[in-house]
């Protein structure tokens, strides 16, 4: 895993783009401040770029580097999450502005795989995370389900459980206004 980190690292930091296991499914991810990167994403998953994408962070703690203000229900909500969750908040900063939403919001999850948590807390910086598909077609739930097209497509491969046959969904979603009002997107 160690070897994985630090090739994802170099990736990552000179704007590449990496195909790595997360704590849902398999993302491809790049760093979320650099719109460069982002944008590579968006043409290879020939998705809109109007479709914002997610990021993933490494604690809670870092949540008020992106977010202008988070709501006080935020915390309850992570708490009580018993599965990976995805909360879209209001005010995103500090991130490349090709990822934020229209009405200024953007995705965020707090990694809790292992990997995840090591690689973004060595950059230092939240990362992509979005679905491993083109857009339109389904999401692999394994690494064998990856198209060829996306894997060439990306600039490193992490080799870290590539071998786990387990079925994997993607997160919750859910939607907090300023008000802490809260809208289920995707269960």
């Amino acid at each position: 895993m160690n070897n994985d980190i630090i090739n994802a690292l170099e990736v990552l930091r000179k704007g590449g783009l990496i195909l790595y296991p997360t704590d849902t499914i398999w993302g491809i991810g790049c760093d979320a401040t650099n719109s460069e990167a982002v944008k590579r994403i968006y043409e290879l998953k020939k998705r809109a770029d109007n479709k914002s994408m997610l990021v993933l962070i490494d604690n809670e703690n870092r949540l008020s580097q992106y977010i202008r203000e988070v709501p006080e229900i935020t915390w309850e909500l992570l708490d009580a999450a018993d599965s990976p969750l995805t909360i879209i908040y209001s005010g995103a900063k500090n991130l490349a502005q090709n990822l934020v939403g229209e009405d200024g919001s953007i995705g965020i999850r707090i990694a809790k795989d292992e990997f995840c948590q090591q690689l973004i807390s060595r950059f230092r910086k939240p990362i992509v995370s979005t679905s491993a598909n083109i857009s339109g077609t389904n999401s692999p739930a394994t690494f064998s389900e990856i198209s060829e097209e996306i894997k060439n497509g990306v600039d490193y491969i992490v080799k870290w459980k590539q071998d786990d046959c387990s079925k994997k969904a993607p997160s919750s979603i859910i939607k907090l206004d300023n008000k802490g009002r809260i809208e289920i997107i995707r269960k």
